[in-house]
């Protein structure tokens, strides 16, 4: 019994670890290309995979087998799969073999990358890593980037550093003293609210600026609020304009929103989370304008740029107010090296990192800027043949303008009310994700419950758009 114990207390040996992983590449091999042959949403309902747990933990450890085989049995059934080339839902969240890789090296190595001296090698990495993803989306190289877990966190970072801009540093350490305004566009992300609460902004505080027919904020209105503000004794202190709103892909004017926040000396936060990949091509730049007067910029490898999930790729102009808002220095966490390098412990809320940065190097290296960009395009292109689709099709029309590889629309037949229609879209949104072989989403956008067909997902060819309109035609009837 005591060797039993023993064994379990330390796990599996080498050669069982190493068994082990060649089976675990080989099944994720097979799943890299048979994905497409299973059903895209998980087919279960509330509680199913809850009631095949056990409610207490063994007592005695289990061979990594049946670990294995009840992933597989009871795991996989509820999963939804994002990998899908069918997957149109939400936004994509791509991984390619190359991060999956990293990924596993970057477990092994179980690095705590808070300072340069726990982890020199990822610090450094990092460093260059984010210089080459600004220099690809063209990004001022006064710009300096940090890699973060998410979208929100890094909103959270902007609205914190923000906040001590407004106050001189004050709100750190005293708390929040006067009423700090935070601007945005309706259609911004949610996590913008979170993060104004989190930040202790209050939710109160939160103004949002209304949006044109493209759903973009409209610079007039945002700056007849700030003065507004200013008039009543409040202190604007941050704008946070969207680049690629969730439902529609929006794109707010940055260039005028900028003029109208060095004029009131406000920081201007860009939450470009999908969006921004597609930066990198030239030609599709544009939405970009006015970026470079930007305090803050993010945006998410993890969703267009096959890095799997997490990898926030955040950009600042002035490094130092970030570092004087968040930077905490413990004696136990000094070192002779710290006035030469970066801790990027200063950057974010977290104290403990992850070694994100070598997965992102793995894809760069691997595809290059080139093989990026033909993805990309790639993906507008089939966003735009499916635009033509619903435009040319009767009884389908657009509910906002198409924006790179977003496409937003509904079944109009004739004439219906607006809660009619609703209920007519939703059934068939409904029946087209029922079919199994894709998955789409919806959204409303003024007042009109519309369906999303977002492509993204790495491996999506014009065959995959082409079956969901198809069964999209099907389901009309």
């Amino acid at each position: 019994m005591p060797d039993i114990i023993q064994d379990n207390v330390y796990g599996m040996d080498k050669e069982a670890f190493r068994q082990a992983g060649y089976d675990f590449i080989d099944w994720l091999a097979d799943y890299f290309e048979q994905v497409e042959g299973l059903p895209l949403k998980a087919r279960v309902e509330p509680g199913d995979i809850l009631y095949q747990l056990p409610e207490v933990p063994p007592t005695v450890g289990e061979p990594i087998d049946v670990l294995f085989s009840d992933f597989k049995r009871i795991i996989m059934p509820g999963i939804t799969h994002w990998q899908h080339p069918g997957w149109f839902a939400y936004f994509p969240a791509n991984n390619s073999p190359e991060s999956v890789l990293a990924e596993l090296l970057t477990a092994g190595l179980g690095a705590q990358c808070m300072i340069w001296q726990t982890s020199p090698a990822a610090a450094e990495l990092e460093e260059r890593v984010m210089e080459w993803l600004g220099r690809m989306l063209g990004l001022s190289s006064h710009m300096k980037g940090v890699i973060q877990d998410t979208a929100s966190t890094a909103t959270l970072c902007a609205l914190l550093s923000a906040r001590e801009k407004a106050t001189g540093f004050a709100s750190n350490e005293s708390g929040v003293r006067q009423p700090l305004r935070v601007y945005a566009s309706r259609e911004a992300h949610s996590s913008i609210e979170k993060g104004v609460k989190i930040a202790g902004y209050g939710k109160d505080n939160l103004c949002y600026i209304d949006t044109n027919e493209a759903f973009a904020m409209i610079p007039e209105k945002l700056e007849a609020a700030i003065q507004k503000d200013i008039d009543s004794g409040m202190a604007p202190a941050c704008v946070v304009a969207t680049l690629g709103s969730t439902s529609s892909m929006a794109m707010d004017p940055v260039y005028s929103i900028a003029a109208i926040c060095k004029k009131y000396s406000v920081w201007l936060h860009i939450d470009a989370a999908f969006a921004g990949t597609a930066a990198i091509v030239p030609e599709l730049r544009h939405f970009m304008h006015g970026v470079e007067q930007a305090d803050s910029f993010v945006f998410n490898p993890h969703k267009w740029m096959l890095t799997n999930f997490d990898c926030s790729a955040y950009f600042v102009k002035d490094p130092e107010t970030l570092i004087q808002t968040l930077s905490i220095n413990p004696e136990y966490l000094k070192t002779a090296a710290d006035g030469q390098v970066k801790n990027y412990r200063d950057w974010g809320i977290q104290l403990g990192r992850r070694f994100r940065a070598l997965k992102l190097w793995f894809v760069i290296r691997s595809y290059g800027v080139e093989g990026l960009q033909q993805m990309v395009r790639g993906h507008v292109d089939l966003a735009r043949q499916f635009a033509t689709w619903v435009e040319e099709e009767p009884g389908f029309e657009l509910t906002a303008p198409p924006q790179l590889s977003l496409v937003c629309f509904r079944y109009n037949p004739g004439t219906h009310s607006e809660e009619e229609l609703t209920q007519i879209n939703k059934q068939l949104l409904e029946t087209v994700n029922d079919a199994g072989s894709v998955y789409l989403t919806h959204t409303v956008l003024n007042g009109k419950y519309s369906i999303r067909l977002a492509v993204g997902q790495a491996n999506t060819k014009l065959k995959h758009v082409k079956k969901a309109w198809e069964l999209l035609l099907e389901a009309r009837r």
